[in-house]
């Protein structure tokens, strides 16, 4: 009996020797350093920042930035100035600190900085001001940071000072950037949307006016089908939808056109279920489905096209392909004044404009791995695959039905 309380007595010395190192190793892992602190510290504090200056700078920006980066100046007031040297913020908003003569030397030394120089003013060795200039890498101006110390400016806190004006900097120009890319996203959209061609408009007016007098209900159905193709094709809509949506769309497109051509257009659709969700820019199919239709009927009395879309690991692979005239490949690879010439189809340029237009899109959104390969020749007709990933982070549809805002 003695033996096998020992033997127990042991086995619970030996758990509780091991509970400990394990609760040892626990606790090393999860008490960090002073200096670990610190850090994580210095860094929480700057991405809060960061996520205020992302919005570029004004009164509300720089008052939700101004606390955060008075943080990390370790300075005891911080304000922020616009390009004009006009006050926008400052931190703590409401402190003694902030008398009239302290916001007097803050607005002078912020006007004189402007010029690009930083501005040191000092007071009877009770406060200092330091005046940061905060200007762009192209050279323009895009604010002024201006600290007030109860110290002495030493190397060490003007250095901070430098650097914390650097870090806004850069994250007021992510946000231009950002702001540049939404710019330019809308203008390629309205691009896109011009490359629609009025001559399909004028000629699906008139294949529904055929049919008013002797098909009543199909002409209702192809007004209810542009009406569609239309309000999406023209809406207030985010920079990406769903293949289902434009998939959607690229059937009432091919609806108005069968009933135009009947039975000499031939459409062959093919698509995996699992890829109907995947995420690609708006209206990226538009032109390369109508580039078909135009290209495969082009001087011909009928055409096919084929549209697959399918499932290959993570990424989805698009391909849509006509039977018709083709394309010449260098004139393709030259660029749009080229597409004209060398027995080009007429409508060349356009076609290449929007191929162009939606390879930059797919490469701008998902990087050089991924865009458009055109396979064409006079008179061997013309392929055009899209590889688009099936997930890629910060890229999602936006709003409405399958994740798409009308």
């Amino acid at each position: 009996m003695s033996g096998e309380l020992a033997l127990a007595l042991t086995a619970a010395l030996i758990l509780a020797a091991v509970a400990g190192v394990v609760f040892a190793v626990r606790t090393r892992r999860v008490v960090a350093t002073p200096t670990e602190r610190a850090v994580h510290a210095a860094l929480h504090t700057a991405s809060q920042a960061a996520r205020a200056l992302r919005a570029g700078l004004d009164t509300s920006s720089a008052g939700t930035a101004a606390p955060f980066l008075r943080e990390l100046t370790g300075t005891d007031g911080l304000a922020l100035f616009d390009g004009d040297g006009q006050l926008l913020a400052r931190d703590p908003a409401d402190d003694a600190l902030w008398e009239t003569r302290v916001l007097e030397a803050c607005e002078g030394a912020a006007r004189q900085s402007i010029s690009g120089q930083r501005r040191v003013l000092t007071h009877a060795g009770t406060w200092a001001v330091v005046a940061q200039p905060m200007f762009a890498e192209g050279g323009d101006m895009l604010g002024v940071l201006v600290v007030v110390t109860t110290h002495s400016p030493a190397p060490g806190m003007l250095g901070a000072v430098g650097e914390v004006a650097r870090y806004a900097v850069s994250q007021l120009e992510l946000a231009e950037l950002d702001a540049s890319r939404a710019r330019l996203d809308r203008a390629e959209v309205l691009a896109l949307r011009a490359q629609i061609s009025p001559h399909f408009i004028y000629n699906a007016l008139n294949t529904i006016a055929s049919f008013v007098r002797t098909d009543p209900d199909r002409a209702r159905e192809l007004i209810l089908e542009f009406a569609d193709f239309t309000r999406y094709s023209f809406r207030a809509a985010g920079q990406y939808t769903t293949l289902a949506e434009e998939l959607r769309n690229i059937d009432r497109y091919l609806n108005l056109e069968r009933a135009r051509f009947g039975t000499a257009l031939t459409v062959r659709l093919q698509v995996a279920p699992e890829v109907l969700n995947v995420v690609v820019p708006f209206l990226a199919l538009q032109p390369l489905v109508e580039n078909a239709v135009r290209h495969g009927f082009a001087g011909r009395g009928s055409g096919s096209i084929e549209l697959i879309a399918r499932d290959e690991g993570s990424d989805c692979v698009i391909t849509v392909e006509d039977d018709g005239v083709g394309m010449d490949p260098d004139a393709l690879r030259a660029g749009p004044s080229d597409a004209l010439s060398d027995g080009a189809p007429v409508d060349g340029h356009s076609a290449h404009v929007g191929l162009t237009n939606v390879d930059h899109r797919l490469r701008a959104a998902f990087g050089n791995d991924y865009g458009l390969v055109v396979e064409t020749a006079i008179g061997a007709g013309t392929k055009v695959v899209m590889r688009v990933p099936k997930f890629r982070s910060g890229v999602r549809a936006s709003g409405g039905a399958f994740g798409v805002s009308q």
